[in-house]
């Protein structure tokens, strides 16, 4: 993938740094609901993300030696992997699915930990969140934790250990953007590890959004694979969270009731 080469300088001059490891894309994405792994690997390519959230309940990464592999399409060589707890309703399943992966992926400890509470609306449950968190931080896992928009459960969930704290836009696969951005302003002006927004996400606009409230990243799946052209769609997001991120460094103009003159009249000669 071709990439202009001062987006390639500003990405290494400001990276995204998750457990100790610096990333040049902001861009994570996941594996599910494409057409087949062709599509999967194009529109990953496409979104330039380092980092692959993978369902290790729904996906093959090597638990069926008779189905095809998603490693052998997305290698660990290439891709960050970040094994996810998705489908698990209970603690002690998505502590359990965490650590299949790790047998999995040869002691890879980077995980997603989410726990649902709700089968509707695939809403965290937060309690079952932090019981999980808990003894996953203590068992030596670098934590990724999906969770609600709330800042007092982001701070917990920070002070539990998590690595990223992972508050939803909206609910998972509505594409309905970043519906309470005071919430999500508020977790990124008190956290000391990177907010990604995770869920809710629907088109390029709203990863801009989610970026230029100051987020360090943005995590999605449907909205590029549900949309008419995945690949493009990638390609669009990509281009979304960068403008966002340089928006967001660059800092907006002030919000003001009336518009100033662009040649104000003070001063002039005549």
């Amino acid at each position: 993938m071709t990439q202009d080469p001062s987006t390639a300088a500003d990405a290494d001059s400001d990276p995204l740094v998750v457990a100790g490891r610096s990333y040049r894309s902001r861009l994570l994405v996941g594996t599910g609901k494409y057409r087949d792994f062709e599509q999967t690997r194009a529109a990953i390519e496409a979104s330039g993300a380092e980092i692959v959230t993978v369902a290790v309940r729904r996906t093959n990464i090597g638990q069926d030696p008779n189905e095809p592999n998603l490693l052998d399409i997305l290698p660990p060589d290439r891709f960050t992997l970040l094994p996810n707890t998705a489908g698990c309703y209970t603690a002690e399943d998505a502590v359990r699915t965490c650590r299949l992966a790790r047998e999995l992926l040869d002691g890879h400890d980077l995980v997603k930990l989410e726990v649902l509470g709700d089968e509707k609306t695939l809403f965290p449950d937060v309690m079952a969140t932090l019981e999980a968190a808990e003894t996953l931080v203590a068992d030596g896992f670098k934590v990724m934790v999906y969770t609600n928009d709330d800042p007092i459960i982001a701070r917990r969930l920070e002070a539990i250990g998590c690595v990223a704290v992972m508050p939803l836009g909206a609910p998972i696969g509505s594409g309905l953007g970043i519906r309470n951005p005071y919430n999500i302003l508020e977790i990124v002006e008190n956290a000391s590890v990177p907010v990604l927004v995770d869920a809710g996400v629907g088109t390029a606009s709203d990863a801009a959004v989610a970026m230029e409230l100051g987020c360090d990243g943005v995590l999605m799946n449907t909205a590029i694979a549900a949309a008419r052209d995945p690949v493009l769609m990638a390609s669009a997001m990509r281009k979304g969270i960068e403008s966002g991120r340089e928006a967001f460094r660059a800092g907006r103009m002030p919000r003001k009731r009336y518009a100033s003159a662009s040649s104000p009249v003070d001063g002039t000669f005549f």
